[in-house]
């Protein structure tokens, strides 16, 4: 079955789906790397068309056994509490099943994420979205006219750490940069991966550019 790039609810299909659908499938490959504190990350890449291509950085699932231990430490430590506390009552332990709960919801619907995409299309923008445990997708998008480059930064920070950004074009001012908006920032790949995404956006760029300075 054919992949489909990701799209925003009620966006129009892009003229690169129809290319898609002439030239085959799209081409996906898959390799694995290290994050900045040598965790596996796993890097998908699928080509849809010379202008159009899609990085997925997948994090480690979920481990069920943490989720057992943290649990278990929180419910013995209620279970504690209870047995030493001077009013017997189920109180604590209902309070911590609840609050375990209700921690374990926030978690994965707030914090954990699986999956960082990054789709470039060059006649329309770029598009990141990050896909977290519950479900839930965080997606934000920029028209290629506002982007200006995309780079690997360094930061510091008790070592040189490495990062994808995207610079964002002032709008009164094109020749300055607005707005530096950092790419994969919860997965932290190591530069090894970072370039592999990089060289991919460059060629796109380029071609958007000289497809848009052409007569």
């Amino acid at each position: 079955m054919e992949e489909e790039p990701a799209r925003g609810r009620g966006e129009p299909a892009t003229e690169e789906e129809p290319a898609r659908g002439r030239g085959g499938p799209a081409m996906e490959e898959e390799q694995s790397f290290s994050d900045i504190c040598g965790g596996r990350l796993a890097l998908q890449r699928r080509y849809y068309s010379p202008s159009c291509r899609e990085f997925c950085v997948s994090s480690p699932r979920l481990s069920l056994r943490s989720l057992t231990a943290v649990t278990c430490a929180v419910w013995l430590a209620a279970y504690g509490l209870f047995a030493l506390s001077e009013v017997m009552n189920s109180t604590i332990l209902s309070a911590a099943i609840f609050v375990t709960l209700l921690g374990l919801l926030g978690y994965l619907h707030f914090v954990k994420i699986d999956h960082e995409t990054l789709l470039i299309i060059d006649s329309l923008g770029i598009q990141m979205t990050s896909s977290y445990a519950s479900g839930k997708e965080s997606i934000t998008f920029f028209e290629m006219d506002s982007v200006k480059d995309v780079i690997i930064n360094e930061a510091i920070y008790m070592k040189v750490i490495y990062y994808l950004c995207i610079l964002l074009k002032d709008p009164v001012e094109p020749h300055e940069i607005a707005q530096v908006v950092p790419v994969f920032q919860n997965a932290k790949p190591r530069l090894d991966c970072l370039i592999e995404v990089y060289r991919s956006c460059q060629e796109i760029l380029a071609h958007q550019k000289a497809t848009s300075t052409s007569p």
